[in-house]
């Protein structure tokens, strides 16, 4: 995930929202604008970039919607035949 607010911003909502994933800080919005993320209002859009591991973007999902998006990045995950992880120890 990338937010162009700061690493403050971005702390304080992880540990807010249990949040278990990283999140990009790009305050001077250059990553945003290098992916085309960046919106007029200047906020990243939301988009999910599949890269694979040689670092080819693979697909480009523009109409992420929240309420779906874990099972859309799953679906579009195994779509893709990228690897399934194997689970984590503690």
């Amino acid at each position: 995930m990338a937010s162009t607010d700061s690493i403050e911003d971005n702390t304080g909502f992880a540990v807010k929202n249990d949040a278990t994933f990283p999140i990009l800080s790009d305050p001077d919005k250059h990553m945003c604008k290098s992916y085309g993320v960046l919106s007029g209002f200047g906020f990243a859009s939301r988009w999910t970039f599949y890269i694979d591991k040689e670092g080819i973007i693979r697909r480009i999902d523009k109409s992420v919607k929240p309420k779906t998006a874990g099972k859309d990045l799953l679906k579009n995950l195994q779509e893709l035949g990228f690897p399934k992880s194997a689970p984590q120890s503690s």
